[in-house]
């Protein structure tokens, strides 16, 4: 059985590895942002996150709860990043 800050931290790294492939990929797919778009990676991050929660609902749901308190923490990700967003559109 994983220990639940192993398995909290696994949690976080895979949303790293999420937002890593999304600033990857994004690179290219931010062009698709309109040139007046002020945040075009974030908003990217943001898609990554709800694309990752979708797949978090889809598992199966026998994962001694680690799967709810994933999407949790993907909730949490999601409103961080728009906290970013709204606070650098604030300047």
């Amino acid at each position: 059985m994983i220990k639940p800050a192993l398995s909290r931290r696994l949690v976080i790294s895979a949303i790293g590895v999420a937002l890593a492939g999304a600033a990857f990929a994004g690179g290219m797919e931010a062009e698709r942002f309109s040139a007046s778009e002020p945040q075009p990676h974030m908003r990217l991050a943001i898609e990554s996150l709800r694309a990752a929660k979708n797949h978090l609902k889809e598992a199966t749901p026998d994962k001694a709860e680690h799967r709810v308190k994933a999407m949790d923490l993907v909730d949490q990700a999601i409103s961080e990043v728009q906290a970013g967003i709204n606070a650098a559109n604030a300047h």
